[in-house]
């Protein structure tokens, strides 16, 4: 999400989550300000091999209670990005346990802030690779391997999805749109963990703009192959 007004046409949708792209190379970069927005929406930021301190002062700053990381970030990263968040997290609830309100009050999180770590797909992928990451994050995200950091509007092979050896849940992501609703539901139906789906560039107008009607469209077929 890039734009106010949007954000709140889509958050009257009821999406579970929000992102927003931090990261100066993406057309989606963002740099606005969040309108409030319901409890149940979890605000997500998604980074590039971005430094753990940057990371950390964006999550205060925006409120935001999930991470996606989108580049080449190690276990160690990870590792070391959640440290970091639990010990801030322990020192400002140490820190204001006596304080109903406060102007300039910290931001703490109702809950841990959530990891969802990213993997590109094309034709093939060796699932071993996630094997470290298992133990560090919340979530896996596939999306289609491209020339961008995400946001290339194709898909990979959903077929790959079938050799996934792990119960880890996952996002699925990459170019899905309106025309995919009769493979989703085969996907949907099938027993990969997969937890949410993440749409993006088949629903914009332009970079940043989501077009409301197709989503809405789109969220309601989604509702209803689940449901039979």
């Amino acid at each position: 999400m890039k734009y106010t007004e949007n954000m709140q046409q889509v958050a009257d949708l009821q999406p579970d989550y929000l992102g927003f792209i931090f990261y100066e190379k993406s057309k989606r970069n963002f740099e606005g300000i969040i309108p409030e927005l319901p409890n149940a929406i979890k605000k997500t930021g998604v980074f590039v091999n971005e430094h753990i301190e940057i990371v950390i002062s964006l999550v205060e700053e925006y409120r935001l209670e999930v991470i996606q990381l989108h580049g080449d970030e190690s276990v160690e990263y990870v590792i070391e990005l959640k440290k970091q968040l639990a010990e801030n997290r322990a020192l400002y609830i140490e820190e204001n346990k006596s304080i109903k309100k406060k102007k300039n009050q910290h931001y703490i999180a109702r809950n841990d802030v959530e990891i969802i770590k990213v993997f590109g797909i094309k034709d093939t992928f060796n699932f071993d690779i996630l094997q470290p990451y298992l133990e560090v994050v919340d979530f896996f995200l596939f999306d289609t391997k491209g020339k961008e950091r995400g946001g290339n509007g194709t898909k990979f092979d959903w077929t790959v999805l079938e050799n996934y050896p792990y119960e880890k849940p996952f996002f699925l992501s990459g170019g899905i749109g309106l025309d995919d609703l009769e493979q989703l539901k085969i996907v949907l139906n099938s027993n990969l963990p997969i937890y949410a789906l993440d749409v993006n560039s088949k629903f914009e107008s332009k970079p940043g703009v989501k077009n409301i009607q197709e989503l809405k469209k789109f969220s309601e077929n989604v509702i209803l192959s689940e449901m039979k």
